[in-house]
């Protein structure tokens, strides 16, 4: 009984020095000691011994599982993968997953790694790892599972849309090096992949603009195809650094906001090191999320990029991660974000100027699963302001889009339709460029 002792003499400890007295009537202390009491009964009853710190993770897990989708715990195993993956690199076989009712289900495969070369497509229901069931299992075990040694076989179990019965999928582990920014040239106009916002992609942005006006001969680009299709998002201080490239100085990027509105933060460019004012292209699609629509919404915004796709996931919300002291993680949801004109990409998603779909002829992307899909996801707010909240429909490309024979050969139809509509756009009038503000931050 010494660590149960011990246990709730430490939580009482916390609650006094760290929480605010409870409110009149509040039943938490008492749901406390109940909780308690079935630890104790748990501990000294059960037919079988039990793992103390499995039953205290198990209960933190259970906790969490009633707020929203992305607040999880971690273990010190999963957390410290979680801060490898933030480094770009690590071992598994590079699957970005979500929880769909009890089910897991693929958000998108991470370009050129052992998942996307098998042929896992965002949408897939993922039903067994090496022939155990993962329904109801968590999140970060499920992507533990994925992970470890590069050279050793995983046997998925997958379930597709038009697939008669679940089909099995050998995959072996590979380094999954993510590097996060790829540029290609086609003719003057640059295409940049960016994969996922982690430490430095904006540095690996610059250096690969950099890159490929050396490649041009040292002339200025003719425009830019930004890239962020099927990229799930990741460090907020990246997004805000990409988004700068393209805007002059002291204009709003982001904001976000915590609980009632409170603890409200705004992220502003910078004046320096702005790229020329060619013509930009932000192409997304379902798989284009939080971080990355962040950086859609504030070029939308300000005018600077005209976005070319289908709609994006729609994840408006803020992660912190918090190390605890057992080497175990807490990731958890603390604000809102905002676009710079006020708008609320939660469960919305950014609408793309021009519909683009992944086919000729396509009503869009597949039916990928995107935020407003996930069990317990944060409901989008009500309209307020119709200036912020109101986007028009998205829109056919214009008839004056010609096709370009430098990029015909490509089998990326976004991607060839964005290339034809910015050669249009590059030897069409000049545009009115976005103005810095003049206000103080």
């Amino acid at each position: 009984m010494r660590s149960l002792h011990s246990w709730r003499a430490a939580l009482a400890a916390g609650l006094l020095l760290q929480a605010p007295p409870p409110p009149p009537n509040t039943s938490t202390y008492e749901q406390l000691e109940v909780f308690a009491r079935v630890l104790s009964y748990v501990e000294n009853n059960y037919v079988e011994p039990v793992d103390d710190k499995k039953l205290m993770y198990g209960a933190i897990q259970g906790m969490l599982e009633t707020l929203d989708p992305h607040t999880i715990f971690m273990p010190p195993e999963v957390f410290k993968e979680m801060k490898i993956d933030t480094s770009g690199e690590f071992g598994g076989l590079g699957i970005e997953v979500a929880r769909k009712g009890e089910g897991i289900v693929v958000v998108a495969p991470i370009d050129d790694t052992p998942a996307a070369r098998a042929g896992i497509r965002a949408g897939d229901e993922l039903l067994a790892i090496d022939g155990e069931t993962i329904q109801g299992m968590p999140v970060p075990e499920v992507l533990q599972r994925m992970r470890g040694p590069a050279g050793k076989r995983v046997l998925l179990t997958i379930m597709r849309e038009g697939f008669n019965a679940p089909r099995e999928l050998a995959i072996i582990r590979d380094h999954i090096r993510i590097i996060s920014v790829e540029g290609e040239l086609y003719g003057g106009i640059a295409h940049l992949k960016v994969k996922n916002f982690q430490d430095r992609t904006a540095l690996y942005l610059r250096k690969e603009l950099d890159r490929l006006r050396e490649k041009n001969g040292g002339k200025p680009l003719r425009g830019v195809v930004l890239d962020l299709r099927n990229n799930p998002g990741g460090l907020l201080d990246q997004a805000v650094a990409v988004s700068d490239l393209w805007l002059p100085g002291n204009l709003p990027i982001v904001s976000t906001r915590g609980r009632k509105g409170g603890r409200v933060t705004e992220e502003l460019s910078k004046d320096r090191d702005t790229e020329p004012d060619y013509p930009l292209v932000v192409l997304v699609n379902a798989g284009s999320a939080s971080a990355s629509e962040i950086v859609a919404g504030a070029l939308q915004d300000h005018g600077r990029a005209t976005i070319l796709g289908t709609q994006t996931f729609g994840k408006g919300s803020v992660q912190t991660v918090i190390e605890l002291e057992d080497g175990s993680g807490l990731k958890l949801t603390i604000a809102r974000y905002y676009t710079p004109k006020g708008r609320s990409i939660q469960e919305k998603g950014i609408t793309p100027d021009y519909q683009v779909p992944e086919a000729p002829g396509g009503k869009g992307a597949r039916d990928q699963p995107r935020e407003k899909d996930l069990d317990r996801h944060f409901k989008a707010e009500p309209v307020v302001s119709s200036e912020s909240d109101a986007v028009a429909k998205p829109k056919n490309l214009p008839e004056s889009v010609r096709d370009w024979d430098v990029p015909a050969k490509l089998t990326d139809y976004q991607l060839k339709m964005s290339l034809n509509y910015l050669n249009s756009v590059a030897n069409g009038p000049p545009r009115p460029a976005p103005k810095a503000s003049t206000e103080a931050p």
